[in-house]
């Protein structure tokens, strides 16, 4: 039997990276996946999951910075299936917009709206269907919610909130056997990384990447299927006893003090994947 048989979970943000690859995995592992996005691209991952073996997928296009808009999707879910085992809070955008004086208000606003806005509706609304059963909650932050980069401040804002989010679902919770922990995943190659800094193809992207690889000790980027690993590790009971975590998945980079010698010494720079 697989470890996540019969599971109903939800996740959000999953047409594209780590959502996508994190739906694959939890459908392989016998979850009914019930994916979540705004984009028009989120049929093809469900198609993909089918078309990969998985169990069961639904799409559901659903804004969940709109309250209303997650209540009556939660309403849907409890018709159609009475309860919720997972969820996998992923969905997420990013914006380096410049130092804190100079920072947009809407880009601050659109990105607490989507990154801790929309995991708070999510997790609100549909934990009374996890409630009397049981269940995983799983939230994306990211190690730029546990130390700060420049010009991201908005959102080193909301990925610390949904660390601290975290564990006040996790204490809260505990007693209906409802577990609730975060990701912090490092850079990870996804469109999020495209948008940002640009395509593998672009020049502005192949320099990031190098110097993102440069200071990762195992010289890498992550890949959303390792990362899906994690989430359906913490989704099923082979976790059962862990709760209010947030749990790294970053390739090494936040075990430095200071990258010291990787920065000067081009051997380090020449001995990355």
């Amino acid at each position: 039997m697989k470890r996540l048989e019969n599971k109903i979970a939800v996740v959000t943000g999953a047409s594209t990276g780590i959502g996508q690859g994190s739906a694959k995995v939890l459908a392989k592992e016998g979850a009914h996946v019930l994916a979540l996005d705004i984009s028009d691209e989120l049929e093809k991952t469900v198609q993909s999951i089918i078309d990969g073996g998985g169990k069961a997928a639904t799409a559901y296009k659903v804004d969940i910075s709109d309250d209303q808009q997650v209540q009556d999707f939660v309403e849907e879910v409890k018709k159609t299936y009475g309860r919720v085992d997972v969820i996998f809070n992923n969905a997420g955008v990013d914006n380096a917009a410049g130092r804190i004086h100079e920072y947009p208000v809407e880009v601050f606003d659109k990105i607490m709206a989507v990154d801790m806005r929309g995991t708070f509706l999510v997790t609100k609304f549909l934990l009374p269907l996890m409630m009397d059963n049981g269940g995983s909650i799983i939230n994306t932050a990211s190690f730029s919610g546990q130390a700060a980069d420049l010009y991201r401040s908005g959102y080193n804002a909301a990925k610390g909130g949904v660390i601290n989010f975290t564990k006040s679902i996790a204490i809260e919770y505990g007693r209906e056997n409802i577990r609730a922990n975060a990701i912090a995943p490092g850079t990870i190659e996804t469109p999020l990384v495209d948008n940002l800094a640009g395509t593998s193809e672009d020049e502005a992207g192949k320099t990031f990447r190098g110097n993102q690889k440069w200071v990762t000790p195992l010289g890498r980027l992550g890949t959303p299927d390792e990362v899906g690993k994690l989430v359906s590790f913490l989704a099923s009971d082979d976790s059962s006893f862990i709760t209010g975590e947030s749990i790294r998945i970053d390739g090494g980079v936040m075990a430095y003090t200071w990258p010291g010698e990787m920065l000067g010494d081009d051997r380090w720079k020449h001995s990355t994947k």
